[in-house]
């Protein structure tokens, strides 16, 4: 069955193939019964999602006409979806413990919604979402890739990355230009890095922000002085670090800051 609305064909593309759907929706391996699917839209992954017993599930969606579908559509969605804007909202009003994050993620917002759930990272032990293929590749991209970036470093500090599998745009109404893929975020178990944690996202968004600068040069405006910059450290690129190898420079940078 396809769930598309004709209104809502506003240079949107919906996911039209169900064994892809049930497929995303098993890929969950059960970290939490409590789960909030991001933008459930028309329902495809909702179905799947609404026919296990165990699962308590909550929707949050932005768009009104898509609301009022799965209202009309999905009985029991009754009592459990929130006409939201996920980034604004404050996912505390749904869940006080834990919670597990699925969707077919918008791909114009999807770094925002990971920068969310890090913050968000020690009541999410799980995540998969359908983003845009690069991104996912991105995300899951280990040190000395040039595809390692900021959302890397920051998303590996605190989950284990899987690459699940790709989707080809011909499983959409209408077809994208991009493919697709499905990526599964569990947390590991760093309860909190060894480090200033602000500081540790600021070191790591400065030095990817000129990343074909060695961070001697990439880190300056963090510190000015760069003969203070003397770890091997300082001589290497972005994408050649670690997240331990961050927290290190971290630590470093952090000394360098309080000496007066």
């Amino acid at each position: 069955m396809q769930y598309v609305n004709p209104k809502k064909s506003l240079g949107q593309h919906f996911l039209k193939d169900e064994n892809i759907a049930r497929k995303i929706v098993d890929s969950l391996s059960g970290k939490t019964t409590n789960i909030i699917e991001i933008g459930p839209g028309m329902g495809v992954l909702s179905k799947y999602l609404l026919s296990n017993p165990e699962y308590n599930i909550h929707f949050i969606e932005t768009d009104v006409e898509s609301v009022t579908y799965l209202k009309n559509n999905f009985a029991n969605i009754k009592g459990k979806i929130t006409e939201a804007d996920f980034l604004k909202y404050d996912l505390h009003k749904i869940f006080d413990l834990s919670f597990s994050i699925i969707g077919n993620f918008p791909y114009n917002i999807s770094s925002q919604i990971f920068f969310k759930i890090l913050d968000y990272n020690k009541q999410i032990p799980e995540v998969v979402g359908m983003i845009q293929k690069e991104v996912a590749e991105r995300i899951a991209s280990p040190p000395g890739n040039k595809k390692y970036g900021i959302l890397s470093v920051l998303l590996q500090a605190f989950y284990n990355i899987e690459y699940l599998f790709t989707v080809s745009n011909n499983v959409f109404s209408p077809p994208p230009k991009v493919q697709s893929a499905v990526i599964r975020l569990v947390r590991n178990e760093t309860k909190n890095l060894n480090c200033n944690e602000k500081l540790f996202f600021r070191v790591v968004k400065t030095a990817f922000n000129q990343r074909r600068k060695k961070l001697r040069n990439a880190l300056s405006p963090l510190h000015e002085n760069k003969q203070d910059f003397s770890d091997e450290l300082f001589n290497k690129r972005a994408e050649q670090l670690s997240v331990v190898d961050f927290v290190k420079l971290t630590n470093i940078i952090g000394e360098l800051l309080e000496k007066p």
